[in-house]
């Protein structure tokens, strides 16, 4: 989510938020720091304290035992105990010494020579008693152990040094560490109050720049430059505002366009209107003339129209004889196409008779041709026989042949006789067509007369309608008079509202080009 989209008191309360935060980890660091050293320094002084408590009741304990050495020497009795319980007590010091945890190499070195040292010294009062026992001078005595001591006491002293040694750096790292926190709590407070003043910056100038945009875009628009493009790129109270500016910018440029285009609109249609007058003024001129010729013309189509009933009304007459005359004529048609049909099947009977007569011709030749083999075979006798039967034969195929003819020609007739039947059959089809036509012709004629009528009606009528455009053709000259000085009131209306709408100047417009030009387009006159 981007921080520019965060609501104002949102984002206010986000910078505070994070300006305490910063004082917060600046406080915490302090702290931590603080107690680091407050560790560090108890932990290093409590060591250091052990370490030179061991060393000092070390050189006690010697101190003791040297004392107690001596006094064994020249008093005897129960020093060489005491002298004893000091030692281990040296060895108990090396023993609480190395639980400190914190003993170096070197310090466990000079531990270890303690303790050789401690058993140097024993095996010395050991020694020295043994010699005591044997009343050996003490000055022999105290000369044969000379130095047994100087080995602890060397050790404890180099303890004492490392403690001391010890302590001063403990002290030098406080103050390091001291000197180390000052510096973190500076560099830290130097850090969260440039972190403070960025954020306090970022807040503010998240604020102011958004708002010195809306101021300009609204001085923009102020001035009539509505050609600003607004960018939008945050969500809050801001971005908000710059969006309802983009809107209204947008709704003003589509106003302005849309008052620009209507005063154009307005200004040519009033510039038409007038011209348009003007012409309808002149045509309303010509349509006066127009229609006094208009009433003398339908005077005389009154007459007109009356003579074409009159006409209409014989044709109809004509019309119905002629319709009767062909109805008889279809009767006739009829009749021959009756009688067509008869003389058809005559013919057909007569074709059938001849082929009768053309079969018997033929058996006949036939009988005639048997008669005269058998002639031949009687000889003589059969001569005369033969003589009839060659006439017969003769006789025979001559009415064969005649037959032929005959069927020929009654063929021909039958075929013309068909052709006469279809030729009769299609002029009765022709009558009756032409019978209805002229049914038809009369109903039309009928239509004509009635229409001859209604229209001497409608001429009337037409008559008295002139007469009323002729009135109300004046009352329009009138109105297009009054309708032109309008025209003119509207355009000089439309002059003045462009001059008020060429003050803004529209996105995509050059500066100094935003203007509305009034165009004034003349209508064609027609004639």
């Amino acid at each position: 989510m981007k921080i520019s989209n965060l609501k104002i008191g949102t984002r206010l309360g986000l910078a505070f938020c994070l300006v305490t935060l910063f004082a917060i980890i600046s406080s915490c660091v302090a702290w931590t720091a603080l107690n680091t050293v407050a560790d560090k320094w108890s932990e290093f002084s409590s060591i250091s304290m052990e370490k030179r408590e061991f060393a000092t009741t070390g050189v006690i304990k010697l101190s003791d035992a040297i004392h107690n050495f001596k006094n064994y020497l020249i008093r005897g009795g129960g020093y060489d105990k005491k002298f004893a319980a000091d030692l281990a007590s040296l060895d108990v010091v090396v023993a609480g010494y190395l639980k400190t945890g914190s003993v170096s190499n070197r310090e466990k070195s000079l531990l270890d020579e303690i303790l050789k040292g401690t058993e140097t010294y024993r095996v010395a009062m050991r020694k020295v008693v043994a010699m005591k026992s044997s009343e050996i001078a003490i000055q022999e005595i105290d000369q044969s152990i000379a130095g047994a001591d100087k080995a602890i006491g060397k050790a404890l002293g180099e303890l004492m040094q490392i403690a001391r040694e010890d302590t001063a750096t403990v002290g030098k790292s406080f103050d390091d560490t001291v000197n180390s926190g000052k510096q973190l709590t500076t560099g830290l407070a130097a850090i969260m109050a440039i972190l403070s003043a960025v954020c306090a910056w970022l807040a503010t100038l998240s604020i102011t720049r958004p708002v010195q945009r809306a101021m300009k875009i609204a001085q923009t628009v102020a001035s009539g430059n509505l050609s600003g493009r607004i960018e939008v790129s945050s969500t809050d109270e801001t971005g908000q505002l710059l969006l309802a500016l983009k809107d209204m910018n947008s709704s003003l440029q589509n106003i302005i366009t849309r008052v620009r285009t209507g005063i154009d609109t307005i200004s040519s249609a009033s510039s038409q209107i007038a011209a348009g007058n003007l012409d309808l003024s002149s045509r309303t001129e010509q349509q006066a003339s127009s229609l006094e010729e208009t009433a003398s013309s339908m005077a005389e189509l009154t007459s007109t129209v009356k003579q074409n009933a009159d006409n209409a009304g014989q044709a109809n007459q004509l019309a119905l004889t002629a319709s009767e005359v062909a109805s008889k004529g279809g009767a006739l048609v009829l009749q021959v196409v009756d009688t067509m049909g008869s003389i058809n099947a005559s013919a057909h009977k007569i074709s059938d008779i001849i082929s009768v007569i053309d079969g018997i011709a033929f058996q006949t030749n036939i009988l005639a041709l048997n008669a005269a083999v058998e002639a031949a075979r009687a000889g003589e006798q059969g001569r005369g026989f033969a003589v009839v039967a060659t006439e017969v034969r003769n006789l025979a195929q001559r009415s064969a042949t005649a037959a032929k003819e005959i069927k020929t020609l009654i063929s021909d007739s039958v075929d013309k006789v068909d052709a006469g039947s279809k030729l009769v059959e299609q002029a009765g089809a022709t009558m009756e067509e032409i019978v209805a036509s002229i049914k038809r012709v009369t109903d039309i004629m009928s239509e004509i007369t009635a229409a001859s009528q209604e229209q001497s009606t409608g001429i009337a009528l037409v008559n008295q309608a002139i007469n009323q455009m002729d009135q109300v053709t004046q009352q329009n000259a009138a109105l297009v008079e009054e309708a032109a000085a309008a025209a003119g009131a509207l355009q000089d209306q439309a002059g003045n509202l462009a001059q008020v709408v060429n003050v803004f100047h529209l996105d995509g417009e050059p500066v100094g080009q935003g203007r509305l030009r009034l165009s004034v387009r003349r209508p064609l006159l027609r004639t």
